[in-house]
Protein backbone atom coordinates (compact mmCIF):
# COMPACT_ATOMS: atom_id res chain seq x y z
CA UNK A 1 0.00 0.00 0.00
CA UNK A 2 1.01 3.05 -0.86
CA UNK A 3 1.76 6.39 1.34
CA UNK A 4 -0.84 9.65 0.36
CA UNK A 5 1.93 12.01 1.80
CA UNK A 6 5.50 11.62 0.43
CA UNK A 7 8.15 9.96 2.74
CA UNK A 8 10.25 12.80 2.95
CA UNK A 9 7.73 14.54 5.22
CA UNK A 10 7.96 11.37 7.63
CA UNK A 11 10.68 13.70 9.92
CA UNK A 12 8.14 16.03 10.74
CA UNK A 13 5.43 14.16 11.21
CA UNK A 14 6.91 12.12 13.72
CA UNK A 15 7.61 15.29 15.17
CA UNK A 16 3.46 16.22 14.89
CA UNK A 17 2.62 12.87 16.71
CA UNK A 18 5.05 13.41 19.15
CA UNK A 19 4.18 16.87 20.03
CA UNK A 20 0.42 16.00 20.12
CA UNK A 21 0.23 12.42 21.00
CA UNK A 22 3.54 11.83 24.02
CA UNK A 23 4.65 12.68 27.36
CA UNK A 24 6.17 11.07 30.16
CA UNK A 25 3.13 9.84 30.94
CA UNK A 26 2.38 8.60 27.77
CA UNK A 27 5.69 7.57 25.52
CA UNK A 28 4.89 6.02 22.57
CA UNK A 29 6.46 2.79 21.44
CA UNK A 30 7.97 3.01 17.77
CA UNK A 31 4.61 0.67 15.93
CA UNK A 32 2.73 2.89 17.95
CA UNK A 33 4.23 5.99 15.84
CA UNK A 34 3.81 3.95 13.01
CA UNK A 35 0.13 3.17 13.45
CA UNK A 36 -0.59 6.64 13.73
CA UNK A 37 1.17 7.77 10.74
CA UNK A 38 -0.68 6.00 8.68
CA UNK A 39 -4.16 6.78 10.87
CA UNK A 40 -3.51 10.30 10.59
CA UNK A 41 -1.55 11.37 7.92
CA UNK A 42 -1.63 8.17 5.66
CA UNK A 43 1.85 7.79 5.86
CA UNK A 44 3.46 4.77 5.72
CA UNK A 45 7.52 3.81 6.79
CA UNK A 46 8.64 0.93 8.48
CA UNK A 47 9.37 0.55 11.96
CA UNK A 48 13.23 1.03 11.91
CA UNK A 49 12.58 4.30 10.10
CA UNK A 50 11.17 5.88 13.01
CA UNK A 51 14.40 5.35 15.17
CA UNK A 52 16.46 7.28 12.41
CA UNK A 53 13.94 10.17 12.53
CA UNK A 54 13.94 9.90 16.28
CA UNK A 55 18.05 10.35 15.88
CA UNK A 56 17.79 13.31 13.17
CA UNK A 57 15.34 15.36 15.47
CA UNK A 58 17.67 14.94 18.76
CA UNK A 59 20.31 15.62 16.44
CA UNK A 60 18.38 18.82 15.38
CA UNK A 61 17.67 20.11 18.93
CA UNK A 62 14.82 18.16 19.58
CA UNK A 63 14.38 16.93 23.30
CA UNK A 64 12.90 13.34 22.80
CA UNK A 65 13.56 10.80 25.05
CA UNK A 66 13.41 6.78 24.68
CA UNK A 67 12.99 4.39 27.28
CA UNK A 68 12.16 0.61 27.27
CA UNK A 69 8.44 2.17 27.89
CA UNK A 70 8.89 4.10 24.56
CA UNK A 71 9.55 7.81 22.91
CA UNK A 72 8.14 11.40 23.95
CA UNK A 73 8.57 14.72 23.75
CA UNK A 74 10.35 16.17 27.43
CA UNK A 75 10.69 19.85 26.61
CA UNK A 76 8.04 21.88 24.78
CA UNK A 77 7.93 25.60 23.94
CA UNK A 78 5.81 26.18 27.09
CA UNK A 79 5.13 23.91 30.24
CA UNK A 80 1.95 23.15 31.39
CA UNK A 81 1.87 25.43 34.31
CA UNK A 82 2.16 28.11 31.70
CA UNK A 83 -0.34 27.61 29.43
CA UNK A 84 -2.59 27.41 32.42
CA UNK A 85 -1.34 30.97 33.99
CA UNK A 86 -2.06 31.99 29.95
CA UNK A 87 -5.58 30.20 29.59
CA UNK A 88 -6.63 32.09 32.99
CA UNK A 89 -5.05 35.18 31.63
CA UNK A 90 -7.65 35.01 28.73
CA UNK A 91 -10.36 33.63 30.04
CA UNK A 92 -10.40 37.00 32.66
CA UNK A 93 -10.14 39.40 29.75
CA UNK A 94 -12.92 40.93 30.17
CA UNK A 95 -11.94 43.00 26.68
CA UNK A 96 -12.19 39.53 24.54
CA UNK A 97 -15.74 38.04 23.29
CA UNK A 98 -16.52 34.81 24.07
CA UNK A 99 -15.83 33.29 20.41
CA UNK A 100 -12.16 34.95 20.73
CA UNK A 101 -11.41 33.87 23.92
CA UNK A 102 -12.29 30.00 22.85
CA UNK A 103 -10.13 30.26 19.97
CA UNK A 104 -6.91 31.47 21.43
CA UNK A 105 -7.46 28.73 24.46
CA UNK A 106 -7.85 26.16 21.56
CA UNK A 107 -4.57 27.32 20.12
CA UNK A 108 -2.51 27.49 23.58
CA UNK A 109 -4.30 23.81 23.85
CA UNK A 110 -2.16 22.84 20.80
CA UNK A 111 0.94 23.98 22.12
CA UNK A 112 0.72 21.03 24.77
CA UNK A 113 -0.75 17.46 23.81
CA UNK A 114 -4.20 15.90 23.81
CA UNK A 115 -4.03 14.86 27.21
CA UNK A 116 -3.37 18.79 28.68
CA UNK A 117 -6.69 19.75 26.90
CA UNK A 118 -8.43 16.85 28.98
CA UNK A 119 -7.45 18.44 32.21
CA UNK A 120 -8.57 22.45 31.03
CA UNK A 121 -12.11 22.96 31.48
CA UNK A 122 -11.93 27.04 31.03
CA UNK A 123 -12.66 26.46 27.10
CA UNK A 124 -16.39 24.62 27.98
CA UNK A 125 -17.04 27.65 30.91
CA UNK A 126 -15.93 30.54 28.89
CA UNK A 127 -19.26 31.82 28.17
CA UNK A 128 -20.35 32.11 31.78
CA UNK A 129 -17.86 34.83 32.26
CA UNK A 130 -17.99 38.44 32.13
CA UNK A 131 -17.03 39.28 28.25
CA UNK A 132 -17.28 41.85 26.00
CA UNK A 133 -19.86 41.80 23.05
CA UNK A 134 -17.37 43.70 21.00
CA UNK A 135 -15.99 41.13 18.05
CA UNK A 136 -14.03 44.09 16.91
CA UNK A 137 -10.89 44.19 19.94
CA UNK A 138 -8.28 42.17 17.70
CA UNK A 139 -9.00 44.78 14.99
CA UNK A 140 -8.86 47.82 17.09
CA UNK A 141 -5.70 46.54 18.82
CA UNK A 142 -3.69 45.95 15.47
CA UNK A 143 -4.77 49.67 14.00
CA UNK A 144 -3.81 51.61 17.17
CA UNK A 145 -0.48 49.53 17.23
CA UNK A 146 0.37 50.28 13.95
CA UNK A 147 -0.79 54.44 14.47
CA UNK A 148 1.76 54.71 17.31
CA UNK A 149 4.21 52.43 15.34
CA UNK A 150 3.82 55.31 12.67
CA UNK A 151 2.77 58.07 14.38
CA UNK A 152 -0.17 58.70 12.95
CA UNK A 153 -3.61 59.68 14.59
CA UNK A 154 -6.81 57.84 14.78
CA UNK A 155 -10.60 58.08 14.54
CA UNK A 156 -13.04 55.73 16.19
CA UNK A 157 -16.74 55.81 18.12
CA UNK A 158 -16.42 55.51 21.31
CA UNK A 159 -19.51 53.45 22.86
CA UNK A 160 -21.58 53.62 26.55
CA UNK A 161 -24.11 50.89 27.63
CA UNK A 162 -28.05 51.85 27.90
CA UNK A 163 -30.48 50.53 29.82
CA UNK A 164 -31.20 48.21 27.39
CA UNK A 165 -27.90 46.34 28.15
CA UNK A 166 -26.48 47.58 24.50
CA UNK A 167 -23.54 49.61 23.38
CA UNK A 168 -24.63 52.61 21.93
CA UNK A 169 -22.42 55.34 20.54
CA UNK A 170 -21.70 58.59 22.62
CA UNK A 171 -18.99 60.59 20.58
CA UNK A 172 -16.73 60.28 17.51
CA UNK A 173 -12.64 60.97 18.74
CA UNK A 174 -9.62 61.25 17.05
CA UNK A 175 -6.82 61.11 19.33
CA UNK A 176 -3.10 60.38 19.07
CA UNK A 177 -2.20 57.06 20.73
CA UNK A 178 0.80 56.18 22.48
CA UNK A 179 0.60 53.01 24.47
CA UNK A 180 -1.99 50.18 25.45
CA UNK A 181 -2.32 49.30 28.62
CA UNK A 182 -3.41 46.25 30.45
CA UNK A 183 -5.59 47.28 34.19
CA UNK A 184 -7.73 45.29 36.07
CA UNK A 185 -8.46 42.85 33.22
CA UNK A 186 -9.57 46.03 30.55
CA UNK A 187 -7.41 47.10 27.56
CA UNK A 188 -7.01 50.81 27.69
CA UNK A 189 -5.70 53.11 24.83
CA UNK A 190 -3.71 55.59 26.21
CA UNK A 191 -3.95 58.95 23.68
CA UNK A 192 -3.98 62.57 23.27
CA UNK A 193 -7.18 63.79 22.53
CA UNK A 194 -7.13 66.38 19.27
CA UNK A 195 -10.29 68.17 20.29
CA UNK A 196 -9.90 68.22 24.72
CA UNK A 197 -6.05 68.76 24.19
CA UNK A 198 -5.22 66.48 27.16
CA UNK A 199 -4.21 62.54 27.94
CA UNK A 200 -7.24 60.56 27.89
CA UNK A 201 -8.06 56.72 28.56
CA UNK A 202 -10.35 55.03 26.18
CA UNK A 203 -11.56 51.09 26.64
CA UNK A 204 -10.41 49.17 23.73
CA UNK A 205 -13.85 47.37 24.12
CA UNK A 206 -15.57 50.08 24.02
CA UNK A 207 -14.15 51.23 20.49
CA UNK A 208 -15.68 50.72 17.29
CA UNK A 209 -15.83 51.98 13.75
CA UNK A 210 -11.40 52.58 14.40
CA UNK A 211 -9.91 54.14 11.21
CA UNK A 212 -5.90 54.87 10.75
CA UNK A 213 -5.17 58.77 9.26
CA UNK A 214 -3.00 59.85 7.53
CA UNK A 215 -2.24 62.80 9.19
CA UNK A 216 0.77 63.00 11.81
CA UNK A 217 -0.20 62.37 15.08
CA UNK A 218 0.91 65.43 17.99
CA UNK A 219 4.37 63.77 19.57
CA UNK A 220 4.40 62.40 22.85
CA UNK A 221 6.99 64.66 24.36
CA UNK A 222 5.66 67.96 22.73
CA UNK A 223 2.63 67.37 26.06
CA UNK A 224 3.15 69.46 29.12
CA UNK A 225 4.57 66.83 31.72
CA UNK A 226 5.64 64.11 29.30
CA UNK A 227 8.45 65.98 27.84
CA UNK A 228 10.98 62.84 29.03
CA UNK A 229 8.06 60.84 27.69
CA UNK A 230 5.66 57.73 29.83
CA UNK A 231 6.71 58.07 33.95
CA UNK A 232 6.07 54.68 34.82
CA UNK A 233 6.16 55.57 37.80
CA UNK A 234 3.63 58.11 38.28
CA UNK A 235 1.67 56.33 36.01
CA UNK A 236 1.30 53.27 38.67
CA UNK A 237 0.06 56.24 41.04
CA UNK A 238 -2.31 56.91 38.98
CA UNK A 239 -3.53 53.71 39.97
CA UNK A 240 -5.97 51.63 40.92
CA UNK A 241 -8.18 53.73 38.07
CA UNK A 242 -7.47 55.23 34.92
CA UNK A 243 -6.62 58.75 35.97
CA UNK A 244 -3.94 61.20 35.13
CA UNK A 245 -3.88 63.82 37.11
CA UNK A 246 -0.48 64.75 38.86
CA UNK A 247 0.07 62.70 42.14
CA UNK A 248 -0.03 64.13 45.31
CA UNK A 249 0.92 63.05 48.91
CA UNK A 250 -1.59 61.27 50.69
CA UNK A 251 -2.30 60.54 54.35
CA UNK A 252 -4.65 57.85 55.56
CA UNK A 253 -5.68 56.21 58.61
CA UNK A 254 -6.18 52.11 57.83
CA UNK A 255 -7.38 49.18 60.37
CA UNK A 256 -4.97 46.58 60.32
CA UNK A 257 -7.27 43.89 58.27
CA UNK A 258 -7.01 45.86 55.50
CA UNK A 259 -2.70 46.30 55.44
CA UNK A 260 -2.88 43.33 52.74
CA UNK A 261 -5.53 45.16 50.50
CA UNK A 262 -3.87 48.51 50.59
CA UNK A 263 -0.75 47.15 49.32
CA UNK A 264 -2.38 44.66 46.88
CA UNK A 265 -4.21 47.90 45.46
CA UNK A 266 -1.67 50.38 45.62
CA UNK A 267 1.90 48.73 45.64
CA UNK A 268 4.58 48.73 48.33
CA UNK A 269 6.01 52.28 47.58
CA UNK A 270 3.97 54.01 51.01
CA UNK A 271 5.46 54.33 54.57
CA UNK A 272 3.14 52.62 57.21
CA UNK A 273 3.04 53.55 60.46
CA UNK A 274 1.34 51.59 63.54
CA UNK A 275 -0.54 54.04 66.22
CA UNK A 276 -1.03 54.05 69.54
CA UNK A 277 -4.88 53.14 68.88
CA UNK A 278 -3.48 50.13 67.28
CA UNK A 279 -4.51 51.37 63.54
CA UNK A 280 -1.50 52.90 60.85
CA UNK A 281 -1.03 55.95 59.02
CA UNK A 282 -0.17 55.59 55.51
CA UNK A 283 1.83 58.07 53.29
CA UNK A 284 1.60 57.37 49.91
CA UNK A 285 1.11 60.02 46.71
CA UNK A 286 -1.48 59.14 44.20
CA UNK A 287 -3.80 60.90 41.97
CA UNK A 288 -6.50 62.35 44.04
CA UNK A 289 -8.83 61.60 41.64
CA UNK A 290 -7.98 57.70 41.80
CA UNK A 291 -8.25 57.50 45.60
CA UNK A 292 -11.38 59.52 45.76
CA UNK A 293 -13.02 56.24 44.30
CA UNK A 294 -11.11 53.44 46.10
CA UNK A 295 -11.31 55.33 49.85
CA UNK A 296 -14.79 55.14 48.75
CA UNK A 297 -14.89 51.63 48.29
CA UNK A 298 -12.66 50.68 52.36
CA UNK A 299 -15.18 53.28 54.06
CA UNK A 300 -15.40 50.52 57.01
CA UNK A 301 -11.74 50.50 57.06
CA UNK A 302 -10.00 53.44 55.67
CA UNK A 303 -10.29 57.28 56.91
CA UNK A 304 -8.64 60.07 54.67
CA UNK A 305 -6.55 62.40 56.93
CA UNK A 306 -4.90 64.44 53.93
CA UNK A 307 -5.51 66.30 51.10
CA UNK A 308 -8.32 68.16 52.75
CA UNK A 309 -9.91 68.44 49.57
CA UNK A 310 -9.95 64.70 49.22
CA UNK A 311 -11.33 64.51 52.61
CA UNK A 312 -13.78 67.10 51.91
CA UNK A 313 -14.68 65.37 48.62
CA UNK A 314 -15.49 61.96 50.72
CA UNK A 315 -17.59 63.77 53.48
CA UNK A 316 -19.59 65.41 50.73
CA UNK A 317 -20.10 61.83 49.13
CA UNK A 318 -21.32 60.12 52.55
CA UNK A 319 -24.11 63.36 52.71
CA UNK A 320 -25.29 62.40 49.81
CA UNK A 321 -25.57 58.96 49.86
CA UNK A 322 -26.73 59.21 53.32
CA UNK A 323 -30.05 61.38 51.83
CA UNK A 324 -30.54 58.82 49.79
CA UNK A 325 -30.37 55.59 52.04
CA UNK A 326 -32.64 58.22 54.68
CA UNK A 327 -35.32 55.76 54.53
Amino acid sequence: MESLEPKKLALIRILNILEKHSDEEHPLKHEEIVALLDKEYGLIIERKAVGRNISLLNEAGYDIETTKRGSYLAERKFEESELKLLIDGVLSSRYITPKQSKDVIEKLCGEANRYFKKRVKHVYSVNDWDKTENVAVFYNIEIADEAIEKGKKITFDYNKYGADKKMHRSATHTVSPYQMILHNQRYYLMGFNEKWRHIQYYRMDRITDIRLSEENGTPLKSIEGFESGIDYKRFSRSMPYMFFDEPQPIEFIADGWAIDQIIDWLGKDLRIEERADGRFLIRTKASVNAMEYWAMQYLNAVEIVSPKELRERIKKNLQTANEKYKE
